[in-house]
């Protein structure tokens, strides 16, 4: 017998939840992706979120740290301008792991389309 969802949680907020969950792991992608071209941090915090890749500025930050902590991302500040910018550009190797993201992407976007077919 299948169990119900409890009361308490409507399937709304559980799918909403799920697909926080089902996000959070591409942002690294676009990410790497969008930084080809160096950008500060709030420019790519509207370009995610104007893309539909929705994440805030708590999440994205110290994202960006963790990624050039790792060598993905190089950073360099602008102070040219009256308000000081960092900016993040991808790193050669940041370039290469992007390439193998992008391509466990598109198998995994297969692999589900293959799995969720109406027709199997």
């Amino acid at each position: 017998m299948p169990h119900s969802i409890v009361s308490c949680v409507s399937v709304d907020e559980l799918t909403l939840s799920q697909a926080q969950e089902l996000r959070r792991g591409t942002v690294v992608l676009a990410c790497l992706a969008l930084l080809r071209k160096p950008q500060y941090g709030y420019a790519l915090l509207e370009t995610l979120n104007d893309a539909g890749v929705l994440v805030d500025g708590n999440t994205l930050y110290p994202l960006l740290r963790r990624l050039e902590k790792q060598g993905l991302l190089t950073s360099e500040w602008n102070t040219d301008e009256p308000r000081p910018r960092k900016y993040y550009q991808v790193s050669p190797d940041g370039s290469l792991v992007g390439a193998g993201l992008v391509r466990e992407w598109h198998d995994l976007v297969a692999s589900i389309s293959r799995l969720t077919k109406e027709d199997r």
